[in-house]
């Protein structure tokens, strides 16, 4: 037999490590974490571990779900958590998704349809940009947070118009204008569906996100809250109407083609979601250490953001990873955003607060950034 020739891959490769974009996985190798998205410190919380194995020993005997959810793989506690979560975030119906990216990637490939019109801001993430590339409809981007950019795209739209933002940007940490978006969505009758990925958990008095928050749950077609982030866990759930829970159960490929969740991820689920309701002290740790980095950086160009994710403009692949590498051996996780994650010029270190660093590592951080 002949053994398989993967060459043709490596003048790819070469080309992302002469672009000093070459990716590899790291281990974190115990340095202090402002990196990951535990918001909360919920993966490293002891009470709810001990509540995650408590609800797998009491709900479900099973560790997997053995199927999809339309074949072996439903059962009575995942649709439980859906009508929690739905009911936890102000809405008529959710539906589990196994990853923020296979919720993004089933809704925006299938909601709209031949001679419909998808508009995101340019900074959307990638799992939704995958998801409009796989639909039918017609896709422009707008310019970020550009609510005038925005209307003009949507006076130029057909057919079912869907407008598509983050609560919370991943790499710049900036708010949507919402209410001024749902404001504009409603006066030409377009979809408003808002990612709240980054916003659960870390906006509003119980975690809420930025949607309820500003009280405009009436004013969304669908939301998506995912549980990598300040919930600790895997796994999301999509939030809107009966008519969309169906639609996206009869036309939703990343739902209905995969095993569901197994019984773990719902005890993880439903563990973080009862504690971070209750974790206001933690949130204003958060804005206190939020407050505390913004002040002590004032020669380094911040990009604006009130949310735990702080940007660092660097610029240039190469000088980006040697400060990041620095940090790294000061005993700092930081990473480099690189090219072409980010578009050339806006490489940035992208720092990551949590309610479990401490002002003595903030000010770590500082001093290494402006030495």
């Amino acid at each position: 037999m002949r053994k398989d020739d993967a060459s043709f891959l490596i003048p790819l490769l070469d080309e992302r490590r002469a672009q000093q974009s070459f990716r590899e996985l790291r281990l974190p190798a115990g340095k202090v974490d402002f990196c990951s998205n535990d918001y909360l410190g919920l993966t490293q919380n002891a009470a709810v571990r001990a509540d995650i194995h408590r609800l797998i020993e009491e709900r479900h005997p099973a560790h997997g779900s053995t199927g999809s959810r339309l074949l072996a793989g439903n059962y009575e506690w995942a649709m439980s958590v859906e009508k929690d979560l739905a009911a936890f975030h102000q809405a008529p119906a959710g539906l589990l998704y196994n990853s923020g990216y296979d919720a993004n990637l089933g809704v925006f490939s299938c909601v709209g349809r031949k001679g419909d019109t998808i508009i995101y801001d340019q900074l959307i993430h990638a799992s939704i940009r995958d998801g409009v590339r796989l639909s039918a409809a017609q896709s422009f981007s707008f310019l970020h947070n550009d609510l005038a950019d925005l209307e003009k795209k949507i006076k130029n739209a057909t057919g079912n118009i869907f407008v598509a933002v983050e609560s919370v940007y991943s790499m710049d940490g900036d708010m949507a204008p919402l209410t001024a978006m749902a404001v504009l969505c409603g006066q030409y009758g377009a979809h408003l569906i808002v990612d709240e990925a980054h916003a659960t958990g870390v906006i509003g008095n119980r975690g809420e996100g930025l949607v309820q928050q500003l009280q405009l749950t009436d004013a969304c077609f669908a939301r998506i809250h995912t549980f990598g982030k300040a919930v600790g866990c895997h796994g999301a759930v999509v939030l809107g109407s009966q008519l969309l829970r169906d639609y996206l159960i009869n036309f939703s490929r990343s739902f209905i083609y995969t095993t569901a969740l197994p019984p773990a991820a719902l005890a993880a689920i439903e563990a973080g979601y009862a504690a971070f309701p209750y974790m206001q002290a933690e949130r204003a740790q958060l804005q206190q250490l939020i407050h505390q980095f913004q002040t002590g950086l004032p020669d380094r160009e911040l990009l604006p953001s009130t949310t735990p994710i702080q940007a660092v403009l660097i610029r240039g692949n190469e000088r980006t990873r040697q400060i990041a590498a620095t940090l790294q051996q000061a005993g700092l996780d930081v990473r480099p955003i690189l090219h072409p994650t980010v578009p050339k010029g806006a490489e940035r270190l992208r720092i990551v607060l949590h309610s479990f660093n401490t002002a003595v590592e903030v000010n770590e951080l500082i001093k290494v950034l402006t030495a």
